[in-house]
């Protein structure tokens, strides 16, 4: 049996490496994949899908009684879409049936409304009838009692399951042949193979190509083993 000697700087070299990027939220398997070079005549962006875990976003007057006067969302990593990121903020979120679930991350940057986004596990558990609602959308959905280190609130309005979609640019949507607003499918091969139906195509001349699904429909594919992902028209 080959053995191979590391000198000391290589192996803190490869030590360096190892922790940036999992400080930087370093690419799954499936955005590795992804992320190969488009084959001429192929899309112009390479497709990544994302589970969107729970999360909250958060208005400056909510999150000020959460963690005090004065307070700000601190980054703990880069999402995938340029200037959204993780913060170090965390949450807990209390339901109807007095359950709750703890650690819920607050995402940035800040926005001008206040939004839960769980699954349709996560409704069950706490006792909320989930409405599928995209992003904003906050008409006849119900709210729920957000616990901070430093104070409560109950928002009357809010937490919703984030309908599944693909963020797409002018130049995605003018591959696929589809607007803003319209709806998709997306194949995913693998070991627990499946399509959903019903994605919706969400428009900015800024983003990159992305597809959010929840942490149940994560769970339903086995995202993690996919081998081969594709829109469908």
């Amino acid at each position: 049996m080959q053995t191979t000697n590391l000198n000391r700087s290589e192996v803190e070299r490869l030590v360096r490496e190892v922790l940036t990027q999992k400080l930087r939220g370093g690419p799954t398997a499936r955005e590795q994949h992804a992320r190969q070079p488009s084959q001429a005549g192929g899309p112009p962006h390479p497709l990544v899908v994302n589970v969107s875990a729970r999360h909250m976003h958060v208005k400056q007057e909510h999150l000020e009684i959460l963690f005090g006067p004065g307070a700000k969302l601190t980054k703990l990593k880069d999402l995938y879409q340029q200037g959204e990121f993780a913060s170090e903020q965390l949450v807990t979120v209390v339901g109807p049936r007095q359950r709750i679930i703890p650690n819920v991350r607050i995402l940035g940057p800040m926005r001008d409304y206040t939004q839960i986004e769980l699954s349709y596990t996560d409704g069950i558990y706490l006792g909320i009838d989930l409405p599928l609602r995209i992003s904003g959308n906050h008409k006849d959905t119900p709210g729920c009692t957000i616990l901070g280190p430093k104070g409560s609130l109950t928002i009357d309005k809010g937490v919703i399951r984030a309908e599944r979609h693909v963020h797409m640019s002018t130049e995605d949507m003018s591959y696929y042949g589809v607007k803003d607003g319209d709806y998709m499918k997306l194949k995913i091969d693998g070991p627990c193979g499946v399509t959903f139906d019903r994605l919706k195509v969400r428009y900015h001349p800024k983003v990159v190509l992305e597809v959010h699904i929840d942490t149940d429909e994560g769970n339903a594919c086995d995202l993690e083993s996919a081998t081969h992902m594709e829109l469908i028209k």
